[in-house]
């Protein structure tokens, strides 16, 4: 018996798969937006009515999880420039943006639009959520790179979130 993948109630895991569903989603939306010269809103309508559907499920059959993802694409889509000085801001020296694979960039657009601008996710799960996203596509040092530059980005932007909490590991001597 197949299970059913729309929640039954307000579940916070069913939630925060259908988010990481959405993410994942943006992720490809973004990386075609890149890649083509189709507009955004294109893109999120192709992938509301078609890919969802067919791809993901959990997305599709619940409002929330098409509306979060039309939120991130349209939101990083309208934000990309100021996103990508962000970006180039957490990245190490000598480092820059058109040095970064098109899928890490999008991965990181993402993310940098969700601790930038979704104050009501923690930063914390952003990055954990695109490290995750990070590793579907990346089999080397990319998932370590995007904590490494969302880390960066999140104690910039939102240092009272990212302050060390009980139990966290003692920060590494610099």
């Amino acid at each position: 018996m197949a299970a059913s993948t729309k929640p039954h109630n307000n579940d916070g895991a069913a939630s925060a798969s259908i988010r990481g569903a959405a993410r994942l989603s943006a992720v490809q939306a973004i990386y075609q937006l890149d890649a083509t010269s189709v507009p955004v809103e294109r893109i999120v309508a192709e992938f509301v009515q078609h890919r969802l559907p067919e791809f993901l499920e959990p997305i599709s059959g619940n409002p929330a999880g098409r509306e979060f993802f039309s939120k991130l694409v349209m939101g990083v889509a309208r934000g990309r420039n100021a996103l990508d000085v962000l970006i180039e801001g957490a990245l190490a020296e000598g480092w820059t943006i058109e040095r970064l694979d098109r899928v890490l960039h999008s991965i990181l657009r993402c993310g940098a639009y969700e601790i930038a601008m979704c104050e009501d996710i923690p930063p914390r799960v952003a990055i954990s959520e695109y490290v995750d996203i990070a590793r579907a596509f990346f089999n080397g040092n990319e998932p370590g790179f995007v904590n490494g530059v969302l880390d960066s980005l999140a104690r910039s932007k939102r240092a009272d979130e990212m302050k060390a909490r009980p139990g966290d590991a003692p920060a590494e001597p610099g």
